[in-house]
């Protein structure tokens, strides 16, 4: 059923070389060789000139007393404080070793997860209380869980050391904890100062050089090979350097070595944009632009206030268009499609979209109204950042920006189309089945009536170690059985950069768009030789939306194609369906060419268990239409 189900466990190994010749293949010569360093000495010197004289961090330090109390008075401020408040009387939640040996054991990592998390989120509430109030009273909670988490084997995730070579101490590697980790101390070290006690401080220091200084300069200074995240171009990318650059401005003294870091990441980050497609859309889905792009921006403005606005990563020519990635892809009325590993119900991170609609002015009065200070519900450095920086608010009587009838992803294979009265609106995904954080999902949509997704992509599954590896497709909402997409001759899409939506023409008008893709190379079937599906969407009355897959085969083979939904429904016969959800329902009807359909209804059973309503063939066809008509009631 899946193409890693298929590989041979004795060809693992053999493949992992594989991958990793490609990838030292592929890399620059400077990443090549171990002798050699990965940045440019001349640049480091050019750096070093603009960083200011002594390392600092995001936001304000507790000491400029008139900034936080100013800050205070905020209601999400006040929450934090409460929040404070509540903690100290709590103790900090035990973390014993065999917790993180689940993961190695079970695959399931949510129990070590929800541990550290709260581990963590204490040393964001107890610093930005202190720096609030200023009594001191959060000194001792917050130096409690420094220690705690000080004292940990790694701040590798157990997910992310699977060989258990850093829980060992036999290699230390750098992941997206470590690195927030490293950041989130680093802050409190910078915002709290002299008020942390030396002992803190100087723990703060050795853990930070050992588990992220030491390792990453060895790397960048040509003593190991590089981690591959440096040449990634997903979100890991933007994260880590992050992490690990906020972590040595706030903390190195010497700024030689603050600029080398510095020119490691200016460098570096470059990959995270490659990530994205030419028309700025981001494959990993909603929740990693969010997570990815956002660590993007803390990175270029950690980096530029620590210039004096000399290096700016957000002035690239490719920024703007991943700016406004967050308002294209809305479907209508804040609903979002679920595409790639992304939560069923996600949504653009008001404060990123706030700030980016005001430093590209991209007029999102609405995202504007969104405060700062709401920054504080995140991570330590965001939290830290946002509340204090300095960027313009749209100009007095702009335009708002609307949503425009269409937004169009060429590269990415897609279209979100909109209506002109009724709300009744749909994004259609061509694409290919290699993406970031892929799903076998070639062909997709999405159908929106009002505020109510009915027929939805069924988003991302509980990561386990599953999820992950070589049996990743055997989810069924990960794999193209949970995807409103076709079923042919049995087999289910294959995956792989060669498995795409190929777009073989689109017709834009104010009454109708359309989209015709080839879908035949998304399946590793012999006997297909034609598939094709056809998307139309009308804007009259109160919309339409028509799907036609049109199949051939030389044999007959059975065929057929399905409806995800996460609402009820019912057969009004065998050539119409309701589909309802919260008191908003739409009308399929079935128009069948070549043969009769059966409609199979199936609860999926995984992720957030969406209903799949198959309509297949009964009998083999040669060739064959199905043509699916969606209408609002």
């Amino acid at each position: 059923m899946t193409v890693y189900g298929s590989v041979q466990r004795n060809r693992k190994k053999l493949f992992c070389l594989a991958v990793e010749f490609l990838v030292f293949l592929f890399l620059p010569k400077s990443i090549q060789c171990r002798a050699q360093t990965m940045v440019n000495e001349k640049r480091c010197r050019e750096i070093e000139k603009l960083l200011l004289e002594k390392p600092a961090g995001p936001g304000r330090p507790a000491s400029d007393r008139s900034a936080w109390e100013k800050l205070s008075r905020d209601d999400f401020c006040q929450k934090v404080l409460a929040q404070a408040e509540q903690l100290v009387h709590q103790p900090i939640p035990e973390q014993p070793e065999e917790l993180y040996l689940e993961f190695s054991r079970t695959g399931l990592r949510r129990g070590w997860e929800n541990v550290a998390f709260a581990r963590r989120d204490r040393i964001k509430v107890f610093t930005l209380a202190e720096c609030l109030e200023n009594k001191g009273r959060f000194l001792q909670p917050l130096e409690a869980v420094i220690k705690a988490v000080c004292a940990e084997r790694t701040w590798v995730y157990p997910a992310h050391d699977q060989n258990l070579d850093n829980f060992y101490g036999r290699n230390i590697s750098i992941d997206l904890g470590s690195s927030a980790l490293a950041w989130q101390l680093a802050t409190a070290d910078y915002l709290l100062g002299d008020k942390l006690s030396p002992e803190i401080r100087r723990l703060v220091r050795e853990r930070v050089q050992q588990f992220i200084f030491t390792p990453y300069r060895e790397i960048l200074t040509g003593k190991r090979g590089p981690y591959w995240w440096l040449k990634g171009t997903n979100n890991w990318n933007s994260v880590c350097l992050a992490g690990v650059t906020g972590a040595a401005l706030a903390l190195l003294d010497s700024r030689s070595e603050r600029a080398l870091f510095v020119a490691a990441a200016e460098e570096l980050s470059r990959n995270f944009l490659r990530g994205f497609t030419a028309d700025g859309y981001c494959s990993e889905g909603l929740g990693y632009w969010n997570y990815g792009f956002g660590h993007y921006v803390l990175l270029s403005e950690t980096i530029r206030q620590a210039t004096g606005g000399r290096i700016d990563l957000l002035s690239r020519p490719e920024v703007p268009t991943i700016a406004r990635f967050g308002a294209e892809i809305e479907i209508i009325n804040r609903v979002y499609p679920a595409f790639a590993d992304c939560p069923v119900k996600a949504q653009p991170d008001g404060v990123l979209m706030s700030f980016l609609s005001r430093r590209f002015s991209l007029k999102l009065k609405d995202w504007e109204k969104t405060p700062f200070t709401a920054a504080v519900k995140g991570q330590l450095p965001e939290a830290a950042f946002y509340p204090f920086c300095e960027v313009a608010e749209s100009e007095p009587g702009q335009e708002d920006y609307r949503l425009p009838l269409r937004s169009f992803f060429p590269q990415a294979g897609v279209l979100i189309c909109r209506p002109s009265s009724y709300p009744f609106a749909v994004a259609l995904k061509g694409g290919h089945n290699q993406e970031h954080h892929n799903h076998n999902d070639v062909g997709s949509y999405v159908v929106v009536v009002g505020e109510v997704p009915i027929i939805v992509d069924p988003g991302n599954e509980e990561y386990t170690a599953r999820t992950f590896s070589r049996r990743r497709y055997e989810s069924q909402v990960l794999n193209s059985y949970g995807h409103s997409v076709p079923l042919v001759a049995g087999q289910l899409q294959q995956t792989g950069r060669s498995a795409q939506g190929k777009i073989l023409k689109t017709s834009f008008t104010d009454e109708e768009d359309s989209l015709l893709l080839d879908l035949k190379s998304a399946y590793a079937v012999p006997e297909l030789k034609e598939l094709t599906r056809g998307f139309f969407y009308s804007r009259k009355g109160k919309g339409k939306l028509t799907v036609t897959d049109r199949v051939r085969f030389d044999p007959a083979c059975q065929f057929g194609t399905a409806i995800i939904t996460s609402g009820s429904y019912r057969v009004i016969s065998p050539a119409e369906l309701v589909l309802t959800k919260d008191k908003t329902a739409v009308r399929v009807t079935i128009v069948a060419e070549a043969g009769q359909v059966e409609i199979v209804p199936e609860v999926l059973r995984d992720g957030s268990k969406p209903t799949r309503i198959g309509i297949n063939f009964t009998q083999p066809v040669r060739e064959g239409n199905i043509t699916l008509v969606m209408e609002p009631l």
